[in-house]
């Protein structure tokens, strides 16, 4: 299976149950162009570690200093970092947004909330995290499952009934965002605001053939979340422990494993069996699903013949048309590892809706401009 990079979370209940002090800086909202999405987070412990990153840079330094005055006994607070000349002098801020970060001690209590959160993301299921920033609990947390809740608000029972509400339509969509309730937790008001951070089920990657390209992908793309499996017929295939290392590995004929997934938007169907009775029933199976990729490995020469059998099997233009391939963006690609590189790169950017291009010759925004965003790993 897919090695596990330990999260935020995890890195808190570790160093909490070290008997460190742990201060969270999250980013909570931006506004413009940001280097990261909300939910990025850094950590500094009271013995001077720091994990982790909100901006890539620009503005840690200052955020270590608030962190600091955290740890000295200052409350919760919300800062914000823009581009005007000052914070341009003082943080170094240049990607022309604003980030607001919100800066809080992760208590003790707060650690089985973590815990709660990272076992369901590790499971695959959707969880929320829920954080209070404001009030005498700015800082606690409840953990939103699709059948329960754990933790608490620490303001009123209808505080926490309206926030799981809220958390579950956010899960639905896939998005994290601030909402506003009034004092007493009602969803008409503004004076308290939780940053309510979505996980939405990890995406899945569905791989056809057992070689040593769809071992390199699938180490690869669970890095970025991704829950892969490697699917062949041919059991002899499947026994290395190259592919069981980072994928669900499952013997079958593709056509019939496919037919019992239900496969969505956020998901990809790759193709790398390079045999005909394996690569078209597998394609012609992929475009009845909704996979929001499908991409299959060969030659131009490869995939027009392909795409003749495809067609008098049955297969429509249009689906035909859902089909990339050859695979990937042109980066000059040979090895199965830059291979992997160059097929995540067109998925990641077909989901960003962007062209691939280089970005020294754009013109552009380089980050979409939101003020929500997507919680995917």
């Amino acid at each position: 299976m897919n090695v596990a990079i330990p999260s935020s979370n995890a890195i808190a209940v570790e160093w909490l149950r070290a008997g460190r002090r742990v201060v969270s800086a999250t980013l909570v909202e931006t506004v413009g162009s940001a280097p990261l999405d909300p939910g990025a987070e850094m950590l500094v412990a009271d013995d001077g570690r720091i994990s982790g990153t909100v901006t890539g840079g620009c503005v840690e330094g200052a955020l270590v200093e608030q962190a600091l005055e955290v740890l000295a006994g200052g409350p919760p607070r919300v800062v914000q970092y823009g581009i005007s000349d000052d914070q341009a002098a003082d943080v170094g801020l240049m990607c022309g947004g604003t980030v607001h970060v919100f800066v809080h001690e992760v208590l003790d209590e707060h650690a089985a909330t973590l815990s709660v959160v990272d076992e369901a993301r590790n499971l695959g299921r959707p969880v929320a995290l829920a954080t209070l920033l404001d009030g005498k609990s700015a800082g606690s947390k409840l953990a939103v499952l699709e059948e329960d809740a754990i933790g608490t608000l620490a303001v009123s029972a209808l505080l926490d009934d309206s926030v799981r509400r809220d958390a579950r339509g956010l899960l639905d969509e896939g998005l994290s965002a601030i909402r506003r309730y009034s004092a007493k937790g009602e969803v008409m008001g503004s004076d308290l605001r939780v940053h309510v951070r979505a996980f939405a089920s990890s995406p899945r990657m569905v791989i056809f053939g057992a070689i040593d390209f769809s071992a390199a992908l699938a180490h690869i793309a669970g890095h970025i979340g991704y829950r892969a499996t490697i699917c062949d017929a041919r059991a002899a295939f499947v026994r290395s422990p190259s592919f069981e290392r980072h994928a669900e590995v499952v013997v079958d004929w593709p056509d019939r494993y496919l037919a019992g997934q239900e496969l969505g938007a956020r998901d990809a169907v790759l193709v790398f069996t390079h045999d005909p009775k394996f690569d078209e029933p597998a394609l012609l199976a992929a475009v009845r699903t909704d996979a929001g990729y499908i991409g299959a490995m060969g030659s131009r020469r490869t995939h027009d013949e392909r795409c003749r059998r495809l067609l008098e099997a049955g297969m429509s233009v249009e689906d035909l048309l859902r089909i990339a391939s050859p695979c990937g963006l042109d980066i000059g690609a040979r090895t199965p590892s830059e291979t992997a590189i160059a097929v995540l790169a067109e998925i990641l950017a077909l989901r960003a809706d962007r062209s691939g291009g280089r970005l020294a010759h754009g013109t552009g925004p380089i980050h979409a401009l939101r003020t929500t965003t997507s919680s995917r790993v």
